[in-house]
């Protein structure tokens, strides 16, 4: 059993265990400017998330939640009125 104090989250800068990570090259970094290459590990298309194998949250609006908890707001374009 799982205790409530323990965090799913990796800390920043490393990725997941090798065992999960099997692909070449392996994945960058959650703080690398091409962390989005990353390959998707958990996808659930109908809540907008999908969950990269660095474990770095990306959100359908192009925003993302960064394994410490720093956000990156969406670049996503505004409508021109």
């Amino acid at each position: 059993m799982r205790s409530s104090t323990q965090l799913d989250t990796a800390p920043t800068g490393t990725t997941l265990p090798d065992s999960l990570c099997t692909h070449t090259p392996k994945c960058p970094t959650a703080d690398s400017p091409d962390r989005e290459a990353a390959h998707v590990v958990a996808a659930h298309p109908e809540q907008g998330w999908s969950l990269l194998c660095n474990s770095v949250l990306v959100f359908e609006d192009t925003g993302e939640l960064l394994p410490d908890g720093r956000i990156i707001a969406s670049r996503r374009p505004l409508a021109t009125v």
